[in-house]
């Protein structure tokens, strides 16, 4: 096969906190794998983030771990460590780090940016937010009680928000018809146009912050049958054995 007929390789960046990582991030993942379609989903744990200065409650290395161990045996999910601590503790920005995992893809890749509506509501905050969907197409995935009804209202005011016909995926996904997904184009005032892709009906009521609630409450007790429905068990185990979050 000639280099200009290989086929194109399509990864989504997904980076967070994974503090910890649950069966949420997993859902976002799989139906983002099922509509667009994707070949890899890259899990990043955050070094620093720039809108969290009062860091995560674990260490980069628990972080890393337990993401390791949530994506074990996932055929198309990938622990990645492009947003790895960065020297002298510098914050980690996510256009930098997008622009650094598009330059190592081989040539004919295609790479998304992936988040929840938690992280696309502070978008604006973002460094140089208004460049990130031109480095990277947004995926952006719903969750309970943070509605998407207002794109406009969320976005860098240097960019405008257009529905376009959809027309992804262009190849055939079993899973897709069970996924809902909008299309649109951000458009910047040089008449750039970008891709966006909205997954609007996702309905999965876990939060980190409610999990760790949970093993602080019982001193890192959690019946394992509570914690099944939100943590994949070698995470809970991990979390359990090393005594984090009490």
């Amino acid at each position: 096969m000639s280099q200009s007929a290989a086929p194109e390789q399509r990864v989504a960046f997904f980076g967070g906190s994974f503090d910890p990582p649950h069966k949420g991030h997993l859902g976002v993942a799989h139906a983002a794998v099922a509509a667009l379609p994707l070949d890899t989903v890259l899990f990043a744990p955050v070094g620093a983030q720039p809108l969290k200065p009062a860091g995560a409650n674990v260490s980069f290395d628990d972080r890393v771990e337990m993401t390791r161990l949530a994506i074990e045996g996932e055929r198309a999910f990938r622990l990645s460590l492009a947003d790895a601590p960065r020297p002298g503790g510098k914050p980690n920005y996510t256009l930098e780090t997008l622009a650094a995992v598009k330059h190592g893809l081989p040539q004919h890749a295609k790479l998304y940016c992936l988040m929840g509506a938690d992280s696309f509501g502070v978008f604006q905050q973002w460094f140089h937010a208004a460049e990130i969907p031109f480095v990277a197409p947004l995926i952006v995935a719903s969750r309970p009680g943070q509605p998407l009804n207002d794109l406009k209202a969320m976005l860098p005011s240097a960019l405008t928000l257009e529905p376009v016909p959809q027309s992804e995926p262009v190849r055939p996904s079993a899973e897709r018809s069970k996924i809902e997904l909008q299309c649109y184009s951000l458009v910047n005032h040089s008449g750039q146009r970008a891709p966006f892709y909205l997954l609007p009906e996702l309905d999965i009521p876990i939060s980190a912050s409610k999990i760790r609630e949970l093993f602080r409450e019982s001193g890192g007790s959690v019946n394992p049958d509570a914690d099944e429905e939100l943590l994949p068990q070698a995470v809970a185990e991990y979390i359990r054995a090393r005594g984090l979050y009490r």
